[in-house]
């Protein structure tokens, strides 16, 4: 039972956004095969083993964790190849929608590793940025207060296997600088910051998506941040 929060305590309940790509979706570790039978839904792990799940069964309905999952999202990246998924451009609407939001978390960044963009860790944190500043600059919190922030560095990219010519030679190495430059990006901004790749690795089936036991372990390495940060 967590005290702190519901009617007991004369307080609302709070509202915590999850904001991420397919590693939030839930998108089950993929192979090639895999990938030309999907249908949106049909490789998705349940709302009870997702992270962001598990996270909303351990405030036992106190809080209300909205999933804003989506397959391929970007931080700031128009992908041709897939219209859609540039964060950037659904953040406030998403902001709005679900107002007030006490707590964003937002774990983006994979999918800019793709070799159609050619970036770095740092463009990538660049990115990162400035969602962070939209979301602090949208009144979209308490009050018109900005909401918190939760930064999630994701998991390092391992092995890639069926997915490596999309993913290219160096994204292994570019994404593991990813969390030293993240943990950057918080401390600037004033951000709390929780480096998935602590906690978890990435399936071996694909090397960048998250099996269901890393979705226990980290939903409930997030709880333990979110407590204290409300």
């Amino acid at each position: 039972m967590v005290e702190v929060y519901g009617e007991e305590k004369g307080n609302t309940m709070k509202t915590i956004l999850c904001y991420g790509d397919s590693n939030t979706y839930g998108c089950k570790p993929l192979s090639s095969e895999m990938l030309k039978k999907f249908i949106p839904g049909n490789l998705r792990f349940s709302k009870d083993q997702r992270w962001s799940g598990i996270l909303a069964q351990k405030f036992e309905n106190k809080c209300d964790v909205i999933e804003e999952g989506l397959n391929a999202r970007t931080t700031v990246w128009d992908d041709p190849m897939n219209p859609f998924r540039n964060g950037k451009e659904y953040l406030v609407p998403c902001l709005e929608s679900h107002a007030p939001v006490d707590i964003v978390i937002l774990m983006l960044g994979t999918n800019d590793f793709k070799t159609r963009f050619s970036l770095s860790a740092y463009d990538v944190s660049l990115g990162i940025a400035s969602l962070i500043e939209i979301i602090k600059s949208s009144g979209a919190g308490p009050n018109g207060t900005s909401p918190k922030i939760l930064l999630i560095s994701p998991a390092a990219i391992t092995h890639l296997t069926d997915f490596a010519d999309m993913f290219g030679a160096t994204a292994q190495a570019r994404s593991k600088e990813l969390s030293s430059r993240l943990q950057r990006v918080a401390a600037n901004h004033a951000c709390d910051f929780l480096d998935a790749g602590q906690i978890v690795t990435t399936s071996e089936i694909d090397g960048f998506h998250l099996d269901a036991d890393s979705h226990t372990k980290l939903g409930e390495a997030v709880f333990k941040v979110i407590t204290q940060m409300l």
